[in-house]
């Protein structure tokens, strides 16, 4: 949505330029990962997926990496809640505005993958002695 003014002036020319749109499809890779601890596919990946596909994934990497990707998210995001407060960056109030309410959403992955991490575990976890225990007539 920027054009080439746009990006001098934020110091993104020739490759720089690039770096959104990396960021932008990076994080929704990291995005549909999230998908994994919830479809068949997190604890044992399709055959054609790289270097994991077909064996059976170990749930507490699964977990491990969930529980960071949770945490790293809610550094990233959660001062986004102040966004108003914030002076505007050269932009209109209007496109400030816009921007706060195109990005709220975001502070919200943070949490919703934390409670998806904690369904997984849940899930995948050994059963416990109490739940293993022979029944008696």
């Amino acid at each position: 949505g920027y054009t080439e003014a746009g990006y001098r002036a934020m110091g993104l020319t020739g490759w720089g330029a690039v770096w959104p749109v990396f960021l932008s499809l990076f994080t929704e890779a990291l995005a549909l990962l999230t998908i994994g601890l919830v479809r068949p596919w997190g604890t044992v990946p399709p055959r054609w997926v790289p270097f994991f596909g077909g064996r059976p994934v170990r749930p507490r990497a699964v977990v491990l990496a969930a529980s960071l990707g949770a945490v790293g998210l809610a550094l990233l995001w959660t001062p986004f809640v102040g966004w108003w407060a914030l002076p505007g960056t050269g932009m209109t109030p209007l496109g400030h505005t816009l921007v706060g309410f195109l990005y709220l959403p975001t502070v919200a992955w943070a949490p919703l993958l934390a409670a998806v991490t904690v369904s997984y575990h849940r899930r995948h976890r050994a059963p416990s002695a109490a739940t293993t225990l022979p029944r008696t007539a």
